[in-house]
C-alpha cells in the first residue's frame, strides 16, 4: 500500500507541474489569438486543476505518513493514527484500518462495524481540493462555451 501511495503522489506532482506549464503556455499564446474570454478561462482551468492536484497530493502525503506509522511493531494495535486524544475508549475497539481516497483520509474500523477517520489529514485538504476541482471544471466548461460563441460569431460574419 505504501508504494501505491507514493506512486499516486508522484503522478499527482507530475500532473500539477504539467497543468501549470499548460496554463502558462495558454496565457503566453493569448496575445496571438486576440481578445476573448476563452484563453483566460482555459488558463484558469489549468491553474485551478494544478492547485487541486497539488492539494490532494499534500493530503496524500499525510495519509502515507499514517500508513507508515501504522505498519507493525510493538504498540501498533490499535494503529497509532487511530489513537486520538480524548477518545481512547474508541481506539480500544479498532480491528482494522484502511485508506479512503475520496474523501481523502486514514479510516479506522471498529469491531461493531463502525468506522472513523483519523486526524492525520489536515481538515482543509478535502474542501479546498473539491473547491479547486469544481473551479477547474467550471472554467473549462466556460472556456468551451466562449470558444463556441466566438466560432459561431465568426461563421455568421463570414456568410454575410
Amino acid at each position: 500500500m505504501f508504494l501505491v501511495l507514493l506512486l499516486v503522489v508522484l503522478v499527482a506532482v507530475v500532473t500539477a507541474v504539467g497543468l501549470t506549464g499548460h496554463g502558462a503556455s495558454v496565457l503566453a499564446a493569448r496575445r496571438a489569438r486576440g481578445p476573448g474570454a476563452g484563453p483566460a478561462l482555459r488558463a484558469l482551468a489549468a491553474f485551478a486543476g494544478a492547485a487541486a492536484v497539488a492539494t490532494y497530493a499534500w493530503g496524500l502525503l499525510h495519509v502515507t505518513g499514517a500508513v507508515m506509522e501504522s505498519n507493525g511493531g510493538a504498540g501498533s494495535a490499535p494503529a497509532p493514527p487511530c489513537r486520538t486524544p480524548g477518545h481512547e475508549e474508541r481506539a480500544l475497539h479498532v480491528i482494522d484500518q484502511s485508506v479512503s481516497f475520496l474523501p481523502l483520509g486514514f479510516v479506522c474500523e471498529t469491531g461493531d462495524g463502525g468506522e472513523y477517520t483519523s486526524d492525520d489529514v489536515p481538515g482543509y485538504v478535502n474542501p479546498v481540493t473539491a473547491a479547486l476541482a469544481l473551479t477547474a471544471v467550471a472554467s473549462a466548461v466556460g472556456a468551451g462555451y466562449a470558444t463556441e460563441l466566438r466560432a459561431r460569431a465568426a461563421a455568421r460574419g463570414g456568410r454575410r
